[in-house]
């Protein structure tokens, strides 16, 4: 547990490693962090032209919001894992000169996306509640339900930058792995609207919803925050369940290669 509790040991060197990561990330930049906005909603126009307009495979009401509520948990989940990566490498001349808990250099690149993603909710938050008012009973779910997936993640990023430190292919593996990942999982698409062909391979729409760990966060995020109904306690437990193994997998990778960081480096 002490992989995580540094966090608040150290919280004063964490929310200055946080607060390096952030002025990196929108140095120069005159609308900082309202860029967060900007990749979600290019994409939007991009999925919502191809996939509703040019080539219909959906008939989902209000489409937009629907694709921006999978896109909220899906790009904090693959940029905080893409950072993630190379965060200790990056990091590696402050690591060699200064004895401090090394996780603390994954997690502040993991909080760095979480603005982005606290903005991303809030603004769909908003807007749902407005545009969709059945959603108006349930929205609120989204929020523990989202820190869960924040759990889930930073797990999952301890592991992959702990693992690169060693093995420096991983950072291209995640690369090479989030596009087709992105496709596999339903955010532009729902599987239970998938072709009538599908629907004859049980054991493939099965794998695409509970061996891709992501899938069932977006579908217990999405559910309060656009469909308006209670997320499927099956959904739940698995988000949870996740989280759990992800965080001590994270602290398990690390404590491996912990003493071996600086040298590696």
């Amino acid at each position: 547990m002490s992989t995580y509790t540094d966090v608040l040991r150290y919280r004063e060197l964490f929310v200055n490693l946080f607060q390096r990561e952030l002025r990196a990330k929108y140095k120069s930049s005159i609308l900082g962090v309202a860029w967060s906005l900007a990749n979600p909603i290019v994409l939007m126009g991009v999925y919502v032209l191809v996939f509703s307009q040019l080539w219909r495979v959906t008939d989902i009401d209000h489409y937009p919001l629907y694709l921006l509520a999978g896109l909220a948990v899906w790009i904090f989940f693959s940029t905080s894992l893409e950072s993630a990566a190379r965060s200790m490498v990056d990091s590696a001349e402050l690591i060699k000169k200064v004895r401090f808990p090394r996780q603390l250099v994954a997690f502040s690149v993991v909080a760095t996306q979480l603005v982005t993603f606290t903005v991303m909710l809030a603004a769909l938050i908003v807007v749902n509640l407005i545009v969709l008012p059945r959603t108006r009973d349930t929205i609120w779910l989204a929020i523990p339900l989202s820190a869960v997936v924040v759990a889930l993640v930073a797990g999952v990023a301890l592991a992959v930058a702990s693992a690169n430190v060693i093995f420096r292919d991983v950072e291209h593996l995640i690369r090479a792995i989030l596009l087709p990942w992105f496709f596999l999982t339903p955010i532009i698409y729902r599987l239970e609207q998938l072709p009538g062909s599908l629907h004859r391979y049980h054991a493939l729409a099965q794998v695409l919803r509970y061996v891709n760990f992501v899938t069932p966060p977006v579908y217990a995020v999405r559910d309060p925050l656009f469909f308006g109904r209670l997320p499927r306690a099956v959904d739940v437990g698995y988000l949870c369940a996740a989280a759990v193994v992800a965080l001590a997998l994270g602290a398990w990778v690390f404590s491996r290669v912990d003493d071996r960081i600086a040298v590696e480096l």
